[in-house]
């Protein structure tokens, strides 16, 4: 299994996580990332008066590999009142894509947050360009919830809205 550990950011890695982010005007990694939606840039000084460290960000951490931050993993609720929550991956540096390291990171993420939410369902939604994430759901035994057809437009050809979704029940097992 790849070596993979999740965990709050701490404060002394704000320049970097802005650097993995932001450092590129069009970085690879939002080519996958919804990049039909545009990257809005903040500036440093904005990033790092607005993100937050420790035990004050529950809602995004960073995924360490080989000692170095390459990603993070995130969630938002889509529906609190109903308990919807919907979660997120970004691994910035193309040398860690196809390694085992987004796998290794959400399923410590599911079991996070299956741990400590008061939720029976967790889930994302990407697009059919990303064939990579799409996998990844397959691979933690996701369930393919919804596909909205051809309703994202990017670099001139359409592509479906793919939603994948687990229960707690099915993690658990």
């Amino acid at each position: 299994m790849t070596a993979v550990t999740i965990r709050p950011p701490r404060e002394s890695e704000g320049a970097l996580i802005w650097e993995l982010k932001y450092g590129e005007q069009e970085p690879e990694w939002k080519k996958w990332d919804a990049p039909y939606f545009p990257l809005m840039h903040k500036t440093k000084e904005e990033f790092l008066a607005s993100y937050q460290f420790g035990v004050n960000s529950p809602d995004q951490w960073v995924i360490e590999a080989k000692e170095a931050v390459i990603g993070t993993v995130s969630y938002y609720w889509e529906h609190k009142p109903s308990r919807w929550l919907e979660m997120g991956i970004t691994i910035f540096d193309p040398t860690y894509w196809n390694g085992g390291y987004g796998t290794a990171a959400l399923e410590q993420w599911i079991t996070h947050l299956f741990d400590t939410m008061p939720i029976v369902r967790v889930g994302y939604t990407t697009w059919s360009g990303n064939k990579r994430m799409m996998r990844l759901g397959e691979k933690l035994n996701m369930t393919l919830e919804a596909r909205m057809r051809k309703c994202r437009y990017y670099n001139g050809e359409y592509y479906d809205s793919i939603r994948m979704g687990l229960l707690r029940e099915e993690w658990i097992k």
